[in-house]
């Protein structure tokens, strides 16, 4: 689907790339370290499974995959360990309500479309949802960490079906 003055993404196209994923995992890397965390096996594996994937997964999504390669590796740790990356920067929480919690390791400006009926999210981006100018009122009382756009609708597939 295209639209005029937006470009769609597909979480991390590029990610296939090894070059790329690499210096992704070595700013992992450095992250952990910035935050004083160990980087551990289980926290790799986690963080490969974010960026390996086109979704926004849940814990749950992660776990199944990452269970595969680590067998002892508890959904309470899957849980834990994409919260702690969210707290250092690595990834995002894609805000929304009341589905379960799902992240995002592509931390690129870009934003987010979820289909309200199959639950899909789509990375999109408009560069002056970059730069939204906040009230005057919100600086003087807020520190602003990071402005987000989430839009919610149905999507092509979803919409052709209701049709």
């Amino acid at each position: 689907m295209t639209v005029p003055g937006f470009r769609m993404d597909k979480m991390n196209d590029n990610i296939n790339n090894s070059v790329e994923s690499e210096a992704r995992i070595e700013a992992f890397r450095d992250r952990c370290h910035q935050a004083h965390l160990k980087v551990t096996p289980q926290r790799e594996a986690v963080y490969r499974a974010l960026i390996g994937t086109q979704e926004h997964p849940s814990a749950d999504n992660i776990f199944r995959h990452v269970r595969n390669e680590m067998p002892s590796l508890s959904l309470d740790t899957v849980s834990r360990t994409l919260n702690t990356l969210a707290r250092i920067g690595a990834a995002f929480i894609v805000e929304g309500s009341g589905d379960a919690k799902r992240f995002d390791g592509n931390l690129e400006d870009h934003q987010h479309f979820k289909c309200i009926n199959c639950k899909k999210i789509i990375d999109y981006h408009h560069e002056p949802f970059d730069h939204i100018v906040l009230p005057d009122e919100l600086g003087n009382h807020f520190v602003i960490l990071r402005k987000t756009v989430y839009i919610e609708g149905l999507c092509d597939d979803c919409s052709q079906a209701n049709n």
